[in-house]
């Protein structure tokens, strides 16, 4: 049975709901996958769009409207106007409009505002150009809010508009190749026959140069591939590279471990036992799942690596993955709804949560074992700052060649990656800490 592609209106009437929810502090991976199928390839491409967005949006709303309406509506017209302004937009300004109004006509919470909408809407079309430049705020310039600009600002003076600009950008898709399955040349013929454009990236990545859904690339099945950003596939090279074991094979421990792709990644590139801990429930069932499809085993717990009384069995670990829980600044350009989402007291939060994880498992490490601390965030409460902080609090400490900071558009702060020179990547962090 066939269905009819959805109007535009009924897509505008969903990503108004997706913004309304992102407001009210929910992700948009959730909803996103709680969407009808028919509509869910469209929605997601129209509230990335939004999200991108929204900073302009908000402000260009306070300049058309006195008082700011009621949430449902205040989404709708909020998602009209950041596709509006949107670069580029994705449909002609005056269709936009049109569907909009028609959406607000639909919906039982908008209906009342309909003619408000259009009235605001049609307003921008007739003024963009002054409105436009009445809107110079930090926030409606950069798209973030004004707490991450200045904080991104005072970490990274240099370097700041560079990554708020590549913030705005969406993501290529950049997969890690199975190694025990296939070789990456393998896959890229297999994929050229098809017609699936790709390059190198990184010792065992592709980067997809068109869109394309994961689960239908040729090799999917068969666990040729991972997705994972070029960032992400430096932890399990950097742990593993000249570690050796303390027996007769490899005792690895990966701490905050789902959805499982940097446990894969260990268990491609050597013969260890590995241990993956989460400690969430419906997580665990992710990292099972990863490692099943892509033929690989290890020892998969539900339990907070933070309290090892809880899980360890006394044996000490060669090398230690923590990827810890952050801010996940590093990664909107493949989730803008993280800034969004998050707020200036999650940070201070995150970095004490950060610090006992590490105060906690470094005591697992074997001496001249290795520890790798990364997190998905550009701020350096969560990077540099917090691996200074456990130096001076652990003199047996010492810190191995790591990258640092990884900034989108930019690469390593301290020097250019030779592999990946323009910085496409997330925003990453990486120290390797070796116990002496």
């Amino acid at each position: 049975m066939t269905h009819s592609a959805p109007d535009l209106w009924q897509l505008l009437q969903a990503s108004a709901e997706v913004l309304a929810q992102v407001r009210a502090g929910r992700s948009t991976t959730a909803l996103f996958d709680a969407l009808d199928p028919t509509l869910r390839p469209g929605v997601q491409a129209l509230s990335l769009q939004v999200l991108r967005s929204l900073g302009r949006a908000l402000a260009l709303r306070r300049q058309l409207a006195s008082r700011q309406p009621p949430a449902a509506s205040d989404a709708l017209l909020c998602t009209a106007l950041a596709l509006l302004v949107a670069d580029p937009a994705p449909y002609p300004p005056h269709t936009l409009v049109t569907q909009a109004v028609e959406a607000a006509k639909r919906n039982r919470a908008t209906q009342a505002h309909a003619s408000f909408i259009n009235a605001c809407l049609r307003r921008l079309l007739r003024e963009r150009e002054q409105l436009l430049a009445a809107v110079q705020e930090p926030q409606a310039r950069w798209n973030h809010p004004n707490w991450w600009i200045e904080r991104l600002a005072q970490d990274h003076p240099a370097h700041w508009q560079a990554v708020l600009t590549s913030g705005d950008k969406p993501a290529a898709l950049v997969l890690r190749v199975n190694a025990r399955r296939v070789s990456r040349e393998h896959c890229l013929s297999v994929w050229s026959e098809a017609g699936i454009a790709a390059e190198p990236v990184g010792d065992n990545g592709l980067r997809l140069l068109r869109s394309q859904t994961v689960v239908s690339l040729p090799g999917y099945a068969q666990g040729w591939f991972s997705v994972q950003d070029a960032a992400a596939q430096r932890a399990a090279p950097l742990l593993l590279q000249g570690l050796v074991p303390a027996g007769q094979r490899l005792r690895l421990l990966d701490a905050c471990a789902a959805p499982g792709g940097k446990t894969a990644h260990l268990l491609e590139r050597t013969e260890a036992d590995v241990l993956a801990l989460d400690i969430d429930a419906d997580r665990i069932g992710r990292i099972k799942d990863n490692l099943g499809r892509l033929g690989l085993s290890a020892q998969v717990e539900l339990a907070d690596a933070a309290e090892p009384a809880q899980w360890w069995d006394g044996r000490l670990f060669d090398g230690v993955l923590l990827d810890a829980p952050c801010t996940a600044s590093g990664i909107v350009r493949r989730h803008p709804d993280v800034r969004w989402l998050r707020r200036p007291d999650d940070v201070a939060e995150l970095a004490a949560q950060q610090a006992r994880l590490l105060q906690a498992l470094w005591p697992l490490v074997r001496p001249g074992g290795r520890l790798l601390y990364c997190t998905c965030s550009v701020f350096k409460a969560e990077g540099q700052d917090q691996v200074q902080a456990f130096l001076a609090r652990h003199r047996q400490a010492q810190l191995l060649p790591s990258p640092g900071h990884l900034l989108p558009g930019i690469g390593s702060v301290d020097a250019r990656l030779p592999d990946n020179p323009e910085g496409e990547h997330d925003g990453f962090f990486y120290a390797l800490l070796q116990r002496g």
